[in-house]
């Protein structure tokens, strides 16, 4: 996979802002036509009646103006206060929105990952729907020891997949740095 260097506009409103409200689980939308268009550009896991948005999808929303998020009292939830939520639940909050921050605003399509490791699948610019993820992503931190193990499970698993592996390094100044994994073959 070839990480475009390419950033899409992030400051400027799109065309659609949703309502959501503050969940465990993450924000939940229930507007019909929001759901129809954060979906559409794959965001969301669909449930019946509502399409739930994973915290660091409802962080990057939020950022670029496109949701705003209620409590259960019917307050508005700010930024912080999300990020705060968020960061209760996943010890590794903010490198996890970070790096998918990143990779939405190279273009690319970021859905979660599944099992232990992997953290996101995605998939290259206009491929959603049509195709699967071409890639897992794995993320880890500079100077964050991470073992060998899960490496290579996740890299058995990305291959039994036929997908390429990513590792997403988050360095200390926020920056995210792309390694593809691969196994050693000797000639």
């Amino acid at each position: 996979m070839r990480m475009s260097n390419d950033k899409e506009n992030t400051s400027s409103p799109s065309e659609f802002k949703a309502q959501g409200l503050l969940t465990n689980k993450g924000v939940k939308v229930e507007e019909r036509s929001s759901i129809d268009a954060l979906s559409q550009r794959g965001y969301g896991a669909a449930e019946k009646t509502a399409l739930t948005l994973a915290f660091y999808e409802a962080l990057f929303l939020m950022d670029k103006q496109n949701l705003s998020v209620k409590d259960k009292k019917g307050s508005q939830v700010d930024f912080e206060s999300l990020l705060h939520t968020y960061e209760a639940a996943d010890e590794n909050a903010w490198m996890h929105y970070i790096i998918y921050r990143d990779l939405r605003s190279r273009g690319y399509v970021v859905r979660e990952g599944f099992g232990t490791a992997i953290d996101f699948r995605i998939y290259e610019r206009g491929t959603y729907g049509k195709e699967t993820a071409t890639a897992l992503i794995v993320s880890t931190q500079e100077g964050k020891p991470m073992p060998m193990e899960d490496l290579a499970k996740a890299l058995s698993q990305t291959q039994s997949l036929k997908k390429e592996l990513v590792l997403a390094v988050m360095n200390r100044r926020g920056e995210i740095v792309y390694y593809s994994v691969a196994p050693l073959t000797f000639k």
